[in-house]
């Protein structure tokens, strides 16, 4: 590779949790193509866990995460990814704050989903990101499945402790079932909506093809910030 390639620079609103947000950052190095150093993306990551809690309304996070992307735009970023689900949900404030580009993850699973030709998806995500991935696959012509209202308690539940450091053969059974409590009610394909699931949950542990929309945001984060790719839309 020519040290001379113009590539952009990514920033990264992380901390949602933070290690989801060091998975992300793994897999965007290991999908970089480089012989040395010099090859790598540059990366300006925020890893902020002091963010609001997303799950929690009145929080005031999105202003938190506008404030993020802002200084991401003044450290030099040129496009954004921010490897957490339920914070999509504030996807227009932190494009505005930053007039940066935010790779959006939120549709990299829904598209990928309607690629795999399946048209009902279940989605394993907090009651926020079940909201955005309604409202995506429904522009796709897809159903959602979502956990009954005891079982998505008893999610919640889970994804806390995976946050909380547990990643126990307890947690991971806990995970299984709920992605076969899905399949259960009808999905033909599984969306993992909430960026600590696959860190327990991977794709030989679900008889449904498992689609992890943090792993597809790190190949495109790869791909625009190379030039593989187009960047996303800007902000209007």
């Amino acid at each position: 590779m020519s040290d001379d390639t113009k590539q952009l620079v990514l920033g990264v609103l992380g901390g949602m949790g933070p290690a989801a947000t060091l998975e992300f950052l793994t897999r965007v190095q290991a999908y970089t193509p480089a012989e040395k150093d010099q090859d790598h993306i540059r990366v300006i990551a925020d890893i902020n866990p002091k963010a609001p809690d997303r799950n929690v309304p009145g929080t005031n996070a999105g202003a938190v995460l506008a404030e993020m992307a802002g200084a991401l735009q003044g450290a030099g970023a040129e496009v954004l990814a921010m490897p957490c689900n339920t914070a999509h949900a504030h996807a227009d404030l932190i494009q505005r704050a930053s007039g940066l580009p935010l790779i959006d993850m939120i549709d990299l699973g829904a598209e990928a989903a309607r690629r795999s030709g399946a048209m009902r998806a279940g989605v394993l995500g907090t009651k926020g990101a079940l909201k955005l991935y309604r409202e995506y696959l429904a522009a796709r012509a897809m159903g959602l499945v979502t956990l009954p209202a005891d079982r998505q308690e008893a999610f919640m539940e889970t994804i806390y402790r995976i946050k909380a450091g547990n990643r126990s053969d307890e947690v991971k059974a806990e995970m299984r079932a709920y992605a076969v409590d899905l399949r259960n009610l009808g999905a033909d394909i599984l969306i993992a909506g909430c960026t600590e699931a696959p860190l327990v949950l991977s794709k030989g542990d679900t008889r449904l093809e498992l689609i992890d929309p943090g792993d597809l945001l790190a190949r495109r984060a790869v791909g625009v910030c190379m030039g593989w790719e187009p960047l996303p839309g800007r902000p209007g």
